[in-house]
Formats: C-alpha cells, sequence, structure tokens
C-alpha cells in the first residue's frame, strides 16, 4: 500500500510540474512560418530570459545536393554554416504583453542584420526590422506552424 501511494505521490508531483512548465511557457515561443512560407524558425526562451529563433526547417534545403549554407555572410568564416540551426532572431526583451524589443534580426538573404521589433498578434507576429529607428524598416508577417 504505501508502494502504491509513494507512486502516485510521485505521478501526482510529476503532472503538477508538467503543467507549471507548460503553463509558463510564453505565447511567442514556439515554430513560426517566414512569410514566404520557406522557413520555420523556432522561437524559444533562453537561460539568460531573452528570447531568440534559430532556423528548423526549409522548403528547400538543399542547393547543388549540398545543405543550403549561409553563403550571404558578410564574414568569410561563417560562408560556410549551415542554413539550418541558424540563429537569425536573437536577444529579445519582453516589453509588454504584446511586443518583444531590443533584439536584431538576420537575413540569410543579404548576410544584413538589422534592429528587430516583434509585435505578437494571436496566429501571427509582425517581424520589424530597422535601422536606428523603427519609422525606417519594413515589417513582414510571420505564422504561426503546427
Amino acid at each position: 500500500m504505501a508502494r502504491y501511494f509513494s507512486k502516485l505521490l510521485f505521478l501526482l508531483l510529476f503532472t503538477m510540474v508538467g503543467t507549471t512548465a507548460f503553463a509558463q511557457k510564453d505565447r511567442v515561443e514556439g515554430l513560426w512560418y517566414n512569410q514566404e512560407k520557406t522557413s520555420k524558425i523556432q522561437i524559444y526562451k533562453a537561460v539568460d530570459g531573452k528570447f531568440y529563433g534559430k532556423i528548423v526547417w526549409l522548403k528547400e534545403p538543399n542547393k547543388n545536393g549540398k545543405p543550403k549554407v549561409d553563403e550571404n555572410n558578410p564574414k568569410d568564416n561563417k560562408k560556410n554554416t549551415p542554413l539550418m540551426g541558424l540563429l537569425v532572431l536573437k536577444g529579445f526583451n519582453k516589453d509588454d504583453e504584446d511586443t518583444y524589443e531590443d533584439g536584431t534580426i538576420y537575413d540569410p538573404k543579404n548576410g544584413k542584420t538589422y534592429d528587430c521589433k516583434i509585435t505578437y498578434k494571436g496566429n501571427e507576429l509582425a517581424i520589424r526590422g530597422f535601422i536606428g529607428i523603427s519609422l525606417i524598416g519594413r515589417t513582414t508577417t510571420w505564422t504561426r506552424a503546427q
């Protein structure tokens, strides 16, 4: 009987911890398609409390039979870095319920990094990349992936 009770107690505690961890997940975390739906980016909260995003899926992962690399990176030593797993969103702080700021976005298409602001809009994210002030920039819309 004591053995049964200890197993039940363990199962109950495990369930409570799992539920608590799930409840603490920020709503911006998860998988998102870029605007063109050519890649999926996984957004997660790191140990430092900031939000990051990395490419975890590409519609066309290969070029000339080999995995695509960051060929447009301005740093020669990074031009052979695979696009899969590449960090494209870095260092975002949650500003309020729907806004994440103070981060950067890297565009592998042109090898440039921009200041960035993310606005959560339900199943969409407004991703605003800019130089200097957000008035001078461009916004793309990412959609939640299943």
